[in-house]
């Protein structure tokens, strides 16, 4: 369950990549190529940073979950699966 959204997120980019709806951010971000998509993930992990120095969980949670999001756009970008990740994560701990 909990990776669950992780997923479902992943294929619904995956499906923006290939449909190219009109009106979408994550069509936006396709359109204007790696270099956009790499700012939002820079601007992303810069806002977690922030947020971690504040008092505030809900509002660092919310950070987290926009960094997710445009990270999942990178990978979707890049070709990259969850699978591809999570078998570097297993290679790691031996």
């Amino acid at each position: 369950m909990e990776n669950e959204i992780f997923n479902q997120l992943y294929q619904v980019v995956l499906s923006r990549r290939e449909e190219m709806p009109e009106n979408s951010y994550t069509t936006k971000l396709f359109k204007a190529g790696l270099d956009e998509i790499l700012k939002k993930v820079g601007e992303e992990s810069i806002e977690i940073i922030l947020a971690s120095k504040e008092d505030n969980k809900e509002h660092l949670v919310y950070e987290i979950a926009d960094f997710i999001y445009h990270l999942i756009v990178l990978m979707v970008e890049k070709d990259i699966s969850f699978n591809e990740i999570e078998k570097e994560l297993v290679r790691r701990r031996k």
